[in-house]
């Protein structure tokens, strides 16, 4: 029988590593941390029985674009014929993140102590979610895991290119804004003073705009800790509400019905879901355990409840176009193609065409409302700078035109 031994050691770059093994005795854990090039300094038994690598799951989750990157050069492997174990134990020594690296080990030597893959990867739900886990465990009964593999990569390289083009889009925004802030701030701060002494060593009769931002700048000290606290306790308080589960469905239930970017984050979800379910379905995954796990990974709580709600009718006899259309979450489009994929028999074909339809009207949406916020973002800060610029000089105007009469 196994335990679990925690340990720590070094690497042979001399790199620190701590962690849990599980293993018949401590010298089978030392001399299989050996052959992973680590050289154990203290080793015994772990105060509580727990998978290897526990210290990784507290820490950071594994990014999408380094899971895509794993995932296939995994199926290029498994597909060329190489071993499982070596496989992993390949990917183990080129993956440049160490604690993914630590994580990807930990799995190798489960599959080597007779654990199945999925099992293994199920140990780590920080690196590989329930949709990933899902596929594998189908593509080991059905002997494709290389064709699994291969649709897990399209997969997430998908997710992360539209996260990617949205995040794109909002980058160019918000550092003009940033900027914009910055610049204001120093004008207010130091310039604002100069010719507010100025103007009052010349006595100049001063009109509201001015008095209006002198003002501003005199209460720039006091007021910017206060608006900073202000704005760190509003910012946790929206955590702390978006982490219940109904503070989390109603702020994203708003956030879909906002102008512009409410459709944008519809779509974008609607398209998660075709894809993830496209997947699932494709690798044979039942129907009802793909439903739930694509509600699990859909990144969106009205989204959630509504997959749920369908899949509750689904588990009751019913079709799955119907209960969709039903929850006035997804577009007609979708149930009416789902619909046709039922009918036909082709529903993870049918789904990867409507994920591709609308990852298009993502694109298309997030390239014509950059195309709007560059114009308007500059506009903004137009006016907002011209309109300082314009105040301080109304009474120099009014100076001018009594020194001239």
């Amino acid at each position: 029988m196994s335990a679990t031994f925690a340990f720590t050691g070094r690497t042979l770059e001399g790199a620190r590593v701590s962690g849990e093994r599980r293993a018949a005795s401590a010298a089978d854990a030392v001399a299989a941390l050996r052959r992973e090039r680590v050289l154990v300094t203290t080793i015994g038994p772990a105060r509580r029985s727990a998978p290897a690598a526990t210290w990784i799951r507290r820490r950071k989750v594994v990014a999408a674009r380094r899971l895509a990157v794993f995932t296939r050069q995994f199926a290029v492997m498994i597909g060329a014929g190489l071993p499982l174990v070596q496989c992993l134990e390949m990917l183990g020594e080129q993956e440049e993140d160490r604690e993914f690296a630590a994580t990807i080990r930990a799995v190798r030597a489960e599959v080597e102590d007779g654990s199945t893959l999925a099992d293994a990867l199920r140990a780590h739900p920080r690196s590989f979610d329930r949709l990933y886990v899902g596929m594998v465990a189908t593509a080991e009964v059905g002997g494709v895991l290389d064709t699994i593999l291969d649709r897990l990569a399209v997969q997430i390289e998908k997710h992360v290119a539209l996260r990617g083009q949205v995040r794109s889009a909002m980058m160019y925004p918000v550092a003009v804004l940033a900027i914009a802030a910055v610049v204001v701030g120093v004008i207010l701060w130091k310039v604002i003073p100069t010719f507010a002494a100025l103007f009052e060593g010349l006595g100049a009769v001063l009109p509201l705009p001015t008095r209006l931002v002198i003002a501003v700048s005199d209460s720039l000290a006091t007021f910017v800790p206060l608006l900073g606290l202000g704005a760190a306790g509003a910012a946790l308080a929206f955590r702390r509400y978006y982490s219940t589960a109904g503070g989390r469905l109603a702020v994203d239930a708003v956030a879909m019905r906002l102008p512009a970017v409410g459709g944008i984050l519809r779509r974008n979800a609607v398209a998660r879901f075709c894809r993830t379910l496209s997947a699932l379905v494709g690798a044979g995954v039942p129907i009802l355990e793909s439903l739930e796990i694509t509600a699990g990974t859909a990144g969106n709580a009205v989204v959630e409840e509504a997959v749920m709600a369908t899949r509750a009718a689904v588990e009751r006899g019913e079709s799955l176009a119907a209960p969709l259309r039903d929850t006035e979450v997804f577009p007609a489009l979708v149930a009416q193609m789902i619909n046709v994929g039922e009918t036909t028999g082709a529903l993870d074909t049918m789904l990867g065409k409507v994920a591709d339809f609308y990852e298009e009207e993502v694109d298309r949406d997030v390239a014509g409302m950059t195309a709007l916020l560059e114009p308007v973002t500059v506009a903004v800060l137009g006016v907002v700078v011209g309109g300082i610029v314009v105040a301080m000089y109304l009474p120099v105007f009014d100076l001018i035109g009594r020194l001239a009469g």
